[in-house]
């Protein structure tokens, strides 16, 4: 089986959706299931895990109704306020939907970095292993040590790094950025989704080459049995589209071997995510 582990979909809204701005035009538009579907069946992807982009229980519900009615939407990591003292009962109402596999939060767009470590929000990520759900990442590089602390402190819940916590591939820094790599991998509860890293190269002109590097580290990290696969569609579309990127992932993983492979395109997000 495989699994696109991180895709989104939107109806645009250009108040609460002005992240996207005039760069990345071409994604300012709705993206609906029927928009997705015939991208995975082009490449013999038998589904996917629709993560949040908004941060509301609105976005939440939006995502599990289409699950709910898209069946190769197999599973919807939403969002709940985890600052909220009553998290757990957000929680335990979300976790008696069966397609809802876990929760994120936008770190990386926090202005305090080591948001984090507030000790509410440790609270409601720890709240998350009595449902067994688990957490997707979102952050940049400065923010991984944070994290370390975060993983460290919260025992028997599964994490998830997207976007291989945003290295500047475009300006080639990577030094600092895979020294803390290798540190927060050390976390047998910690795993990376290579995803999102077409959008932190140069846009327009990136070679599949340019990724490597940060390949070579996290897959070095992690090992094969800790890392999946995901789009960032439809945000990979401002950097090429996803033709482009799964090909330069699918050139760089065809040096494993067929068991790894495998892990990698889908069996390690069922495992994960504990898809059915």
């Amino acid at each position: 089986m495989k699994i696109d582990a991180h895709q989104h979909f939107w109806k645009y809204d250009p108040i609460r959706d002005s992240w996207i701005d005039n760069s990345m035009a071409v994604i300012r538009r709705d993206f609906y299931p029927p928009d997705l579907e015939p991208i995975l069946n082009k490449h013999h992807i038998d589904g996917c895990i629709a993560v949040q982009a908004d941060q509301s229980e609105n976005e939440t519900e939006f995502l599990l109704n289409l699950a709910e009615n898209n069946n190769f939407i197999k599973g919807v990591v939403g969002w709940v306020d985890l600052m909220d003292p009553h998290v757990r009962e957000r929680i335990a109402h979300y976790s008696g939907f069966e397609k809802l596999k876990g929760v994120r939060h936008v770190l990386q767009g926090e202005p305090d970095r080591a948001y984090m470590l507030n000790p509410q929000f440790m609270k409601g990520v720890a709240a998350l292993k009595n449902y067994d759900l688990a957490y997707d990442i979102l952050i940049f590089p400065d923010q991984l040590g944070y994290t370390n602390q975060l993983v460290k402190h919260i025992s028997g819940v599964r994490f998830v790094i997207d976007h291989i916590a945003k290295p500047d591939i475009k300006n080639k820094n990577i030094e600092k950025w895979a020294n803390n790599i290798k540190i927060i991998a050390q976390n047998e509860n910690v795993w990376c989704k290579i995803s999102g890293m077409v959008t932190e190269a140069d846009w327009q002109n990136w070679k599949p080459g340019d990724f490597e590097p940060y390949l070579d580290v996290v897959f070095e990290a992690f090992g094969p049995g800790r890392v999946m696969y995901g789009s960032d569609w439809p945000v990979c579309n401002v950097a090429g589209g996803y033709d482009n990127m799964i090909k330069m992932v699918e050139h760089y993983t065809a040096q494993l071997s067929p068991d790894e492979q495998a892990r990698f395109w889908g069996l390690n997000a069922v495992e994960f995510y504990k898809l059915n």
